[in-house]
């Protein structure tokens, strides 16, 4: 018995995609930790915790449901769970489902407005991301990076009790910061998503266009933490190092526009990826 409820678990795994899930529990938790709540105890953070998980990785499965048949014609994804056949889509479809359900009452809980804003994250994600917006326009982007940045702001909002400025701009940093991650990938499997069919910004603006883009959205998505972190009153040391590790996105752009290649690229794509991790961890160090 235990050996079967294992073999589910293993291929299942892969459906939640557990890198990036786990990063936004990051945020959330970053958010939380932000507010300086009176009440944060350990029911609390392992309500926020347990709530996000459901939630995000809930949404995560029902993309993978719809976009199944993407994934088959993309030789990085079509050896996931359900374009492989290892899984049913029905069988997904309503885990997915469940997971959601669960998280979102979980959620109502703790705060309804905090239910809210993570079910706005889902909603934002898997209808009109994907459902709508990924298979018609490039620009589908922007909405992915709203639904990236709902678990920093619910996070914030379960610890003060309402949407406020500060919320606001760490999950429009996150925002800024997706397309980082999106543009870079559209890039180097550029050939995967001409053979499903998918818009990018590659293949409509070209390549130059879209490391511009990949750049500004970068430089925009850290001072947007900057001035979050100032605005939250972080000490002056933690400012300060954010600032230099800034000064280091800053060159990574400028070198990825003047002097293009796949390298520096992903160097970039991996710098900020870091600078945005360790402004999580600065951030909940500095307001513990």
């Amino acid at each position: 018995m235990f050996a079967v409820i294992k073999k589910k678990i293993k291929l299942y795994r892969p459906l939640i995609k557990s890198l990036q899930t786990g990063l936004l529990l990051i945020t959330g938790f970053t958010g939380f930790i932000s507010s300086s709540c009176p009440v944060m105890n350990w029911r609390m953070t392992l309500g926020l915790l347990g709530s996000l998980f459901l939630t995000v990785s809930g949404s995560t499965i029902l993309n993978m449901v719809y976009d199944r048949d993407i994934d088959s014609r993309m030789k990085r994804t079509v050896h996931r769970p359900l374009p492989s056949g290892q899984i049913k889509a029905n069988e997904a479809l309503l885990l997915g489902l469940t997971v959601s359900l669960l998280g979102i009452g979980w959620a109502y809980l703790l705060l309804p407005l905090y239910a809210l804003v993570i079910f706005g994250g889902l909603f934002i994600d898997v209808v009109i991301y994907t459902i709508w917006l990924k298979r018609r326009t490039a620009w589908s982007i922007v909405w992915g990076g709203i639904s990236g940045g709902m678990p920093i702001l619910a996070g914030r909002v379960l610890g003060t009790g309402r949407i406020d400025g500060i919320g606001l701009l760490f999950m429009l940093a996150i925002l800024l910061w997706i397309p980082t991650h999106i543009l870079t990938f559209s890039m180097r499997y550029y050939e995967d998503y001409q053979r499903a069919g998918v818009p990018t910004f590659p293949s409509q603006y070209g390549y130059r266009t879209t490391r511009i883009i990949i750049a500004l959205s970068s430089v925009a998505a850290a001072i947007s933490i900057g001035v979050g972190s100032f605005a939250l009153g972080l000490s002056w040391g933690y400012l300060r190092l954010l600032s230099v590790l800034a000064v280091g996105i800053i060159g990574l752009a400028l070198l990825s526009v003047y002097h293009p290649s796949e390298k520096i690229n992903f160097g970039l794509f991996k710098y900020a990826s870091l600078f945005m991790l360790g402004s999580m961890v600065m951030m909940t160090l500095g307001t513990l």
